[in-house]
């Protein structure tokens, strides 16, 4: 489960500690119960009424720095809160209680990052997780910390999130929550949209590839958000007139994240694979010319460019499998379009992507082969475990790639074959591997590219035939 990173030591960690002993312990814990509630005292005090600042304005609030010796003791408690009975002595002390009103009341930043992040650790056990998401008013309250405009504070509100929507026991209760906050979709795109904080970035693609995994109702509630903008509304003249939607500001995102962090990169490129997986979403991506070409483009470069390149080790495959999958299907959903969308007939598409598939394809190869005596030196279940789940991804990109490679094959021209042949992306090799991967499931489309490739170079089409004696039969 993920959890928050431990925030900063205090400068001297054993300074105003206090002997543990006996009964003072917390659980099978060193930490005391006693200094436990004098951290949790200061925290009431912090919120109470009589302590508020009256004098200061709203903005001088809103900037309100917390106190060192205060901030010092909380980061502590977020530190041992990952333990479980640290977390539950918490629970029995109603501290969610005392952090939903800190959260509610309190203008200072890092106070309320801190007081979520405690929470997302208490998220983390499967009881505390269903008690934190059952309680109304904290749901409310945590629900409305997306608003926020501290970046550290989004994070861990972000975290938290992704940790109860990853339980099943609860997931429910926050999709429904969400739907029920339409301002939460044009905050999440704001963020994915405005951020240039990768780790936040992140955390919010996560979150909304989980709830669009979870819930199709909400992904297409989502997507046709801002499909009720008129097409020549300016968006610039004013902000509060502005119509998020959904595709642009995933792709702004991922242009954001793609140098930095590939898991990140893998996540929104997911959360479009996901939006082609219902006819809305794939028109909420072509539909708009602008959204169209962008799309395209930045997938086209990926796969053309970035991922698995001819200079590359083979191994490099098993990073890259899971977004490679997704860009493909996406590229693959657009590609079927293309004759009904005159801005995505780009020319010369056709060989660079088989160039890439081809690639992807024969690097799989490598990638499946198994050591002689691999049942020897990972004899661990846990390894046959990881190889398992490294190969059922490799299947579904080797399924993805091969269908659209077929698609791009079934378009081939005489001239294109040609030109293939005499750049290179059609040589015997390539060819070789081409036909092993579609065949037997795609024979059509080989016999028909090869009944092309008669024409343009017999003697390679005759070797190809030796080599698959099945389709010399039907040629």
């Amino acid at each position: 489960m993920d959890r928050n990173p431990s925030p900063p030591s205090p400068t001297n960690g054993d300074e105003g500690e206090e002997e543990v002993v006996g009964g003072d312990c917390i659980g099978s814990t060193v930490y005391s119960k006693h200094w436990l509630f004098g951290v949790l005292s200061g925290l009431i005090q912090v919120v109470s009424p009589e302590n508020n600042t009256s004098s200061l304005d709203d903005e001088e609030q809103q900037q309100m720095e917390l106190d060192e010796e205060m901030e010092n003791e909380i980061c502590r408690v977020w530190d041992m809160s990952m333990d479980e009975d640290v977390a539950l002595f918490l629970q029995e002390f109603n501290a969610p209680d005392i952090f939903l009103g800190v959260l509610a009341k309190s203008r200072c930043p890092r106070l309320r990052e801190i007081c979520v992040g405690i929470l997302g650790n208490m998220a983390c056990f499967q009881d505390l997780c269903m008690s934190i998401s059952t309680d109304k008013n904290l749901g409310q309250v945590l629900l409305h910390c997306l608003y926020d405009s501290d970046p550290p504070t989004l994070l861990e509100t972000s975290r938290l999130l992704l940790t109860c929507l990853s339980q099943t026991e609860v997931a429910n209760i926050w999709v429904e929550r969400i739907r029920d906050h339409p301002a939460i979709y044009d905050s999440i795109c704001f963020i994915m949209s405005s951020s240039t904080n990768v780790d936040l970035l992140v955390k919010v693609g996560e979150v909304v590839d989980k709830l669009f995994d979870l819930d199709e109702k909400l992904m297409l509630e989502w997507i046709r958000n801002g499909a009720v903008q008129p097409p020549d509304q300016p968006q610039e003249d004013s902000e509060e007139q502005q119509v998020f939607r959904i595709v642009p500001c995933v792709l702004e995102a991922a242009k954001q994240v793609r140098s930095e962090n590939l898991e990140g990169l893998d996540v929104y490129m997911h959360i479009l694979q996901l939006l082609t997986t219902v006819d809305d979403g794939i028109q909420a991506i072509v539909q708009c010319p602008s959204t169209g070409k962008d799309t395209w483009n930045l997938l086209f470069d990926l796969v053309c460019h970035e991922f698995c390149q001819s200079d590359d080790p083979p191994i490099i495959l098993q990073e890259q499998k899971t977004v490679l999958a997704s860009v493909f299907s996406v590229l693959s959903a657009i590609y079927a379009l293309q004759v009904e969308l005159e801005y995505l007939k780009i020319e010369s598409v056709d060989l660079p992507l088989i160039d890439s598939l081809i690639r992807v394809l024969q690097n799989m190869e490598h990638c499946q082969k198994k050591p002689e005596n691999s049942a020897e030196s990972n004899p661990e279940e846990t390894k046959k475990s990881d190889l398992s789940q490294d190969d059922f991804h490799l299947k579904i990109l080797k399924d993805i790639s091969c269908e659209f490679l077929s698609n791009i094959f079934q378009v081939l021209t005489k001239e294109t074959v040609a030109k293939g042949l005499k750049e290179g992306q059609l040589s015997k090799q390539k060819c070789t591997c081409a036909f092993q991967n579609l065949l037997p499931f795609y024979s059509p489309v080989v016999e028909d590219f090869l009944k092309i490739l008669h024409e343009v170079d017999k003697t390679l089409a005759g070797d190809l035939e030796e080599s698959f004696p099945s389709l010399k039969v039907q040629t």
